[in-house]
């Protein structure tokens, strides 16, 4: 993997540097995988959900923003986030002592809107898409010399979302494969770059929305693409794009990416609170509803689907904890639910 940017040593060092800012997440069997499909395999939640700031993006924010020029961080930074990455970075900054501003998109939830407020950042809502966050953050920055902490295509963030690769296999040392969920794709690039770098027999699998498929329509087609639209009720997974360096790295590492849609990830809210007793939002949940649903990949490197009819251990991230309370009981309580 000579090609890609950020390197097994980069993650490794990304886990020391953290340390004080980003929790060693538990990883809880949940119980066996329930279905039609038998014997089952043992099913382990990598629990993100009960990370600082209540998902993964602290690790990556971190990572960065540790790694500043002090007299640049000093200034002040900023981002542009559907919400985790935004919240992750506000911790960071007053963690740091340092001016934040977060640009988050007109349809982000309140709960994650009034979490970045709360830990003292500036918020600006602005446009509905990933691009339109972007550009008006680089006008921001430009003229009031801040920082761009990007929320996934930058080697550090990747390095420091890599470090849950290492944690999973030194908590699960005979895991088989581990289900990612996947937008702009920081988390799955440093996971996937970490595990095959030390255990290349472990299987890496994406999920995306099936509203927001930018990830397989990218590698199916060689090179990021931008979609025309995006929806679905995992407001964190609705990158329209990939980012140049995450594409390189889950083209180079990943396996397969799955896509499921948003009853199926409702679904997966209400089963990770039946059995594990934990808060998950829907893009927390998008991988345990792919192990549940068994959907085929939408694209594979070897033209396979991970079987789960029998093996070893299933190892899910749950990626944050985010959500709502009012959609949170509709999908425990239904197994279905729209968008707020």
């Amino acid at each position: 993997m000579n090609e890609c940017t950020v390197s097994l040593d980069d993650i490794r060092l990304a886990s020391a540097r953290i340390r004080p800012l980003a929790r060693v997440t538990p990883l809880l069997e949940a119980t066996d995988i329930s279905g039609d499909v038998t014997p089952a395999r043992p099913l382990f939640l990598k629990c993100e959900n009960l990370q600082r700031s209540g998902a993964f993006k602290i690790r990556g924010a971190a990572n960065m923003m540790l790694q500043l020029d002090p007299g640049d961080r000093a200034r002040g930074v900023i981002t542009f986030s559907s919400g985790n990455h935004g919240i992750a970075m506000s911790l960071a900054a007053k963690l740091l002592g340092v001016p934040a501003v977060v640009v988050m998109p007109t349809t982000a939830p309140a709960v994650k809107v009034d979490a970045a407020r709360a830990l003292g950042a500036e918020i600006i809502v602005h446009g509905t898409t990933t691009l339109e966050r972007k550009a008006r953050t680089e006008a921001e920055a430009a003229s009031r010399g801040l920082t761009i902490v990007p929320p996934f295509d930058h080697a550090w963030i990747v390095a420091g979302q890599g470090t849950i690769g290492l944690e999973i296999l030194e908590q699960c040392r005979d895991v088989t494969a581990v289900y990612v969920p996947c937008s702009g794709g920081g988390m799955l690039a440093g996971i996937a770059t970490a595990v095959k770098c030390l255990n290349p027999d472990v299987r890496v699998i994406g999920v995306e929305p099936v509203g927001a498929s930018r990830m397989a329509q990218s590698l199916c087609a060689g090179h990021p693409v931008t979609l025309d639209r995006v929806g679905g009720i995992a407001d964190g997974l609705l990158a329209i794009r990939p980012g140049d360096i995450t594409f390189r790295h889950i083209a180079a590492a990943a396996d397969e990416i799955v896509a499921v849609d948003d009853q199926e990830i409702a679904q997966a809210v209400g089963w990770v609170f039946r059995h594990a007793r934990l808060v998950v939002e829907p893009s927390g949940a998008a991988g345990v509803a792919a192990v549940l649903s068994r959907r085929e990949a939408s694209w594979s490197r070897d033209g396979i689907t991970t079987s789960l009819e029998a093996g070893g251990p299933v190892v899910a991230v749950l990626s944050g904890g985010n959500v709502e309370p009012a959609a949170f009981g509709r999908y425990i309580l239904s197994g279905t639910g729209t968008r707020d």
